[in-house]
């Protein structure tokens, strides 16, 4: 099944009653990806994610020489059950300057700097390079901790693409600033321990921490030496599900009708925290309450009844797109009024109408989007397929019939014959 230039979404006639399950997070498997190449033997993980970025980390990992097994989940179609050989904190090694081994990393930045202290940990040269955004979003950073602990990395303007020159185990200590990504200092302490290395976090970037933590505990909880890891449901992927009861009836207090299926208890994912910011409060603010489910919020901040600011929307900058920028524009075009101060944007209350919306290639742009066209006629999304980031299975979610789906309906951008949303995801079991 193809994915058209654009489609348009056809509104609800009503409010549903659903149930909805959605894959795993994204943040969790890519890095019990990692603690897997780490640990002795054998690591299965259920209920991992399976989707562009989790699949270049999959794909890297063997490109590196670790054994890597894929299965197909029963339970959720966008999930695998992902075996990892690892081999007790040694890292295959890489080639030879003139021939390093090539590792694609996409645009996921939990790749690209995971994967850069991962390989650091072997011997030989070591390439990684992505798409065009992913070479332009920061590294410096990290690779300034790196260097500091003795490691040899080229990176022209401390970007992708680079070489790192593998030097295994180097006992030391470095230092690291979360005020460009946590994803740095998460890249450092999934790692530490087998380098040797005590990593000291700087800056008091509240809105990073919870990853930082997130990190911290699944290192210490992961099986070291083999065994199973499940991996949680996604809250940032379930944000726009919740969502959809705030368009539907933006009048109801709470999310009686439309919830999501085993919704994460364990603390781990900030955006756990979505389903308690409806109705919304005056202001919101990505520092304190939210991670990326705040740009689910501002998309529904038109239907609040008051003028809602989200307040340190800065990381947003630096990521799959200019967030900040994008949300304004494409907010606009639907007749919002918003204001962006710094790095803060104000939502007032008003009427929306339809337009053709520009995802800036970001699957959170289309995916937030989407859940406005089931309310607001004329939704157009551009390039909806790059919802395969994170959640390929995103609009056969949203056309499945209640109580699984929401029984939306598309169509298909030119000919305006109705589109049947791709059921799945692609990638092969049991290989690569």
């Amino acid at each position: 099944m193809g994915w058209p230039d654009w489609i348009e979404i056809i509104p609800l006639a009503g409010p549903v009653s659903a149930q909805v399950t959605v894959p795993g997070s994204k943040s969790i498997t890519n890095r019990a990806l990692v603690l897997a190449a780490l640990a002795e033997g054998e690591t299965i993980l259920e209920g991992a994610l399976w989707s562009e970025d989790t699949r270049v980390m999959a794909q890297a990992l063997q490109a590196i020489g670790f054994r890597v097994a894929v299965e197909s989940d029963p339970a959720e179609p966008a999930n695998r059950t992902i075996t990892v050989v690892g081999q007790g904190g040694r890292v295959p090694a890489g080639g030879t300057p003139e021939n390093p081994r090539d590792l694609f990393v996409g645009n996921a930045g939990t790749a690209a700097r995971f994967l850069t202290a991962l390989v650091c940990l072997g011997q030989g040269v070591y390439r990684l390079r992505g798409v065009p955004r992913m070479h332009e979003r920061p590294q410096a950073g990290l690779l300034a901790a790196l260097r500091h602990l003795g490691y040899r990395i080229d990176a022209a303007g401390d970007r992708l693409p680079l070489a790192v020159h593998g030097g295994g185990p180097r006992p030391g200590a470095c230092r690291v600033s979360v005020a460009q990504s946590s994803q740095f200092a998460s890249a450092l302490l999934l790692c530490a321990e087998a380098g040797g290395w005590s990593v000291r976090i700087e800056g008091d970037h509240s809105e990073e921490q919870s990853y930082i933590e997130m990190t911290r505990q699944m290192a210490a909880r992961f099986p070291r030496c083999g065994g199973r890891f499940r991996i949680e449901p996604d809250a940032s992927s379930g944000s726009y599900f919740w969502a959809a009861n705030a368009v539907l009836e933006p009048q109801a207090h709470g999310w009686e009708r439309i919830q999501v299926r085993h919704w994460p208890d364990s603390g781990w994912q900030v955006d756990a925290r979505f389903p308690r910011f409806w109705p919304l409060p005056a202001e919101v603010s990505r520092a304190r309450d939210l991670g990326d489910s705040i740009m689910t919020a501002i998309v529904l901040a038109p239907w609040a009844g008051h003028p809602v600011r989200f307040t340190d929307l800065g990381r947003l900058r630096v990521q799959e797109c200019e967030r900040v920028i994008a949300l304004r524009a494409e907010l606009g075009r639907c007749g919002a009024r918003v204001t962006e101060v710094g790095d803060t944007l104000t939502v007032e209350p008003g009427l929306l109408h339809g337009a053709e919306i520009e995802t800036y290639q970001d699957h959170r742009m289309a995916m937030a989007f989407t859940i406005l066209g089931l309310k607001i006629a004329g939704i157009k999304i551009k390039n909806p397929a790059c919802v395969q980031k994170t959640f390929p299975n995103f609009f056969a979610k949203l056309a499945a019939l209640p109580p699984a789906g929401l029984g939306a309906g598309f169509l298909e951008g030119g000919s305006g014959s109705p589109w049947p949303a791709p059921p799945g995801c692609k990638g092969e079991e049991r290989g690569l």
